[in-house]
């Protein structure tokens, strides 16, 4: 595929490998494993010296063909699928770390991704020191000797807090260290992470990849060496958090209409962010597109809009924040996000629950803050379903 092609084209042309049926939209192979023509070619695919399918758990077509049409659109070599997003950051950590190595973070992460660091991570002798998400300095204290990798969400998870990739990558490569950047919030519509000197991309293709709340799926991207030979690909082949066929099928769908799914949710996430910093019962916001956002300049300058996610702390802390999401008729109360429909989330008590009041109190998550994942909806109804509970 031309590389002069536009991410919206991208998204529809990439990957297609039609079968002998010619078939229009791209087929999805439902099967377990691959016949072989000969005993050489058994021999020669096993030993790859042959390219080729061998077995579901590591090679399948549609899987490739969803990997394919990802990379294009994150200008990457190369993209490896995984079962989940999480299933993408162990394979990537597991592929390329060893025990008695380091990590730096942003103590901005995932709940879940902090308890892999701290609590299975570091039972393999993979320890993890945390900074913020936006003084690069804290970052080049923290790296030790034995450092090797560098993570940070940008924007964060929940606060949006967007870190400075290009100020990373400098210092990464200045310290002979990876950066890592989950990319989930941004998808590559609104941010290319390896333009901007990231080794890696990480995604949860579970969210705005896939964009209607359908499947699960990961993915980590980056330059064929790194991702194939520096062991990433053997982690996922030998341990097996593979994507199903159906589920890569489903995103590579999903690819289609990311473009201008992304435009209408940063479209509807500005409308709702100016209207909730205009509501007295709302005590503080977090959006990169609006200019209160502390990093509104950065965000400007590495994504292309402030993306579809709006935090908020509402005044009167949980009991605050839970009247406002026992009040909507029409928002989904779930932890998800990147979905048609709208999702609110309070994340003290959901996604970020099971780390301790220490790391939230770090990280900045108070006990009145809300996530809401702007959809598809209008909206106007969006800002009439949060005005029930904040009035």
């Amino acid at each position: 595929m031309s590389d002069d092609l536009e991410q919206e084209t991208l998204a529809i042309h990439t990957g297609i490998h039609r079968s002998q049926f010619n078939e229009h939209s791209e087929a999805m192979y439902l099967t377990s494993s691959f016949v072989f023509e000969s005993a050489a070619q058994a021999a020669a695919r096993f030993s790859g010296e042959e390219p080729g399918n061998i077995y579901a758990r590591f090679t399948n077509p549609t899987v490739t063909a969803m990997e394919e049409r990802l990379a294009a659109l994150e200008g990457a070599e190369t993209c490896i699928a995984t079962s989940t997003g999480m299933a993408a950051i162990l394979s990537c950590i597991m592929g390329l770390l060893s025990s008695g190595d380091h990590i730096v973070a942003s103590r901005s992460l995932f709940g879940a991704t902090v308890n892999l660091f701290n609590n299975i991570l570091k039972r393999f002798n993979i320890e993890t020191t945390y900074v913020s998400a936006t003084n690069v300095g804290e970052w080049e204290t923290a790296i030790k000797p034995n450092t090797k990798l560098l993570f940070i969400e940008t924007p964060s998870n929940p606060l949006t807090e967007i870190s400075d990739i290009s100020a990373l990558s400098a210092l990464a490569k200045r310290k002979g260290v990876w950066l890592v950047v989950d990319n989930c919030f941004c998808s590559p519509i609104l941010q290319k992470p390896l333009e901007l000197g990231a080794d890696i991309v990480i995604h949860s293709a579970t969210k705005y990849l896939d964009g209607q709340g359908r499947v699960l799926g990961g993915a980590v991207l980056g330059n064929h060496e790194l991702l194939m030979d520096g062991g990433v690909f053997g982690f996922l082949r030998t341990a097996g958090p593979t994507m199903s066929a159906f589920n890569a099928w489903v995103i590579l769908k999903g690819l289609e209409t990311l473009k201008i799914r992304m435009d209408a949710h940063t479209a509807h996430a500005m409308k709702v962010a100016r209207w909730l910093e205009s509501q007295p019962n709302v005590a503080r916001i977090y959006y990169p597109g609006l200019p209160s956002h502390p990093q509104y300049e950065l965000a400007q300058k590495q994504q292309k809009t402030g993306g579809g996610i709006v935090s908020f702390e509402v005044k009167g802390g949980k009991e605050g924040a839970w009247r406002v999401i026992d009040e909507t008729r029409l928002i989904s109360i779930t932890a998800n996000l990147g979905d048609a429909k709208s999702t609110l989330t309070h994340p003290a008590s959901t996604t970020h629950g099971r780390i301790t009041q220490e790391a939230r109190d770090s990280a900045g998550i108070t006990d009145g803050l809300l996530r809401v994942a702007v959809g598809l909806e209008s909206p106007n109804d969006i800002m009439a379903d949060l005005a029930r509970g904040l009035s």
